[in-house]
């Protein structure tokens, strides 16, 4: 069923519901992160009627969204009182599978806010590959809040996206991540180039990411 709770006739929300992402959750065994960002695809908003306010409201909702999770995946399930949201009991169950939650990746290199979010909620961070000089700038960043707000800096996970083919310029692919292993990054995302995505990421498994293991 698409509910929340579980039905007050069954026990109410204190009883299990099976949830979709929970289980997907669950069959990743901990796998699972949440990625969340402050929103930037407008065209998207508009042609499903979803509202898209001004940033600075998108980024006050974007950090009360994660004090709900944080406060849905810890012990406390009574109320929580924001600006934007408003919930009169953060029940959650089941609980998530990870421990103590699961990790929190905040998409986006803007320094003034979405890095102190980094720096404040989350465990992983996904930075824009532009250059391995911009990396390095906006990591420094990040380190400044991590040390202002008493964060562990090399705690955070460091990701980039990238739009890149490691199939079709292999070499130049692995020089580049080099680069980016030297600035402390962990995690690259690229996509499927060509119309073959099956055949493209079986190259990558056997010809590029084992030559990445010794990056």
């Amino acid at each position: 069923m698409v509910h929340w709770f579980q039905m007050e006739d069954l026990g109410g929300p204190e009883q299990p519901m099976l949830e979709g992402y929970t289980t997907l959750g669950r069959l990743s065994r901990g796998r699972a992160l949440l990625g969340i960002g402050a929103a930037w695809y407008e065209r998207e908003h508009a042609g499903l009627g979803v509202p898209f306010p001004p940033m600075s409201e998108r980024f006050e909702r974007l950090e009360e969204a994660l004090q709900v999770c944080l406060q849905m995946w810890g012990p406390e399930d009574g109320p929580y009182e924001g600006t934007h949201y408003r919930l009169a009991e953060t029940v959650n169950v089941p609980a998530a599978y990870g421990e103590p939650h699961p990790p929190i990746l905040i998409g986006g290199s803007g320094e003034r806010k979405t890095l102190r979010l980094v720096a404040q909620y989350a465990q992983m961070c996904n930075l824009f590959g532009e250059s391995t000089e911009v990396v390095a700038h906006k990591l420094d960043v990040l380190r400044g809040h991590c040390e202002r707000l008493g964060t562990d800096y090399d705690a955070i996970e460091k990701s980039i996206v990238l739009a890149a083919d490691p199939v079709g310029d292999p070499d130049g692919f692995l020089r580049d991540m080099e680069g980016y292993a030297a600035l402390g990054v962990d995690t690259v995302c690229v996509g499927p180039a060509g119309e073959d995505p099956v055949a493209w990421t079986t190259a990558v498994c056997e010809h590029v990411v084992p030559r990445l293991d010794a990056v």
